[in-house]
């Protein structure tokens, strides 16, 4: 039995830009090119009040790195309130999710581990051109649980001073 040789890689995609729950959305490595390591997936532009329902990976751990902007983070319940800076680590298993807080817009870092999640946002893709609109959630829930997503509804209620 041979153990493949792993080398160094630099990220050469050229994917295009695409929406992904109505987000600006780039996906910067995937499975196939990191031995199935690993996802990384950046959003921009994330309005203030722009949430992600409450949900558990029952595959993948989910680390989030906050660019610029505030967003409040709910882990099995509890919250955290990140800026830019900031890295929030989300267990698989664990149900979570994440709101944009504050006045101005958020750009997010999400790696996800081992990969397999960034499949799921490629599959929910709308091109970049097609303006920002609600998740259709039947088709949202449906194609979660194909990738070992559970869909649990919305955030619990953000803690008010936060708002």
């Amino acid at each position: 039995m041979s153990t493949p040789t792993l080398e160094p890689y630099l990220s050469t995609r050229n994917d295009e830009a695409f929406r992904f729950l109505g987000l600006p959305t780039l996906m910067r490595s995937t499975g196939e090119t990191n031995n199935g390591a690993f996802g990384l997936t950046e959003h921009w532009d994330m309005p203030p009040g722009w949430a992600t329902p409450y949900h558990t990976h029952h595959r993948e751990d989910e680390a989030f790195y906050v660019i610029e902007g505030e967003v409040a983070f709910v882990c099995a319940g509890k919250w955290v309130k990140g800026a830019a800076g900031a890295f929030v680590f989300g267990p698989r298993e664990i149900a979570h999710g994440f709101k944009v807080i504050g006045n101005g817009p958020a750009r997010l870092l999400i790696l996800n581990t081992p990969s397999g999640f960034e499949n799921f946002v490629l599959a929910l893709g709308q091109p970049a051109s097609a303006p920002p609109s609600p998740p259709d959630m039947q088709k949202l829930v449906e194609t979660a649980a194909k990738f070992g997503i559970e869909i649990l509804g919305p955030l619990p209620p953000t803690p008010s001073e936060w708002e």
